[in-house]
């Protein structure tokens, strides 16, 4: 049981994939709940802050590197479309912006996005990594709940 809760530990580390494939991991293999949500949250918020200092560092170093170059700039592109799109809509409400922007488990749009569009807009390190948190937190509710849904009704299906 150790080594699922390692899975799901690390499946929630993983960019694109983060928490939104933990928890439905963990209710696949009928894992408690609670405890999977709770190491799938650990798991998705351990890179954020290394990801809010040095991201945009990394990235702008090789974003004129000959074999990185296209691919580091495609992620500053990425996280600056995404931020200014999200600062254009929120306007003062920045916080709140980007902890839907991170709570709302659709693909492109977890704590990886939202911390290196947090980075690239100059947002406040605290409330950047509080929005992040709580918008982590209200993803894992989501996934939790359309897991436990899905997975419940079509163990009852078959």
């Amino acid at each position: 049981m150790l080594k699922k809760y390692i899975w799901v530990f690390f499946i929630s580390m993983v960019p694109l994939i983060e928490l939104r494939g933990a928890i439905p991991y963990a209710v696949l293999f009928q894992l408690p709940l609670l405890p999977s949500y709770i190491v799938a949250i650990i798991g998705n918020m351990l890179p954020v802050p290394i990801i809010f200092l040095f991201a945009r560092k990394v990235l702008e170093w090789g974003a004129d590197k000959p074999i990185i170059g296209k691919f580091f700039t495609f992620c500053l592109e990425k996280g600056k479309k995404g931020g200014e799109k999200l600062k254009a809509k929120a306007g003062r409400g920045l916080f709140f912006a980007l902890f839907l922007f991170v709570g709302i488990p659709v693909p492109g749009t977890g704590a990886w996005t939202g911390t290196l569009a947090a980075s690239l807009l100059d947002m406040d390190f605290k409330s950047s990594i509080l929005a992040v948190m709580c918008g982590v937190v209200l993803a894992g509710i989501i996934m939790g709940v359309a897991s436990s849904g899905l997975f419940g009704a079509l163990s009852l299906a078959f």
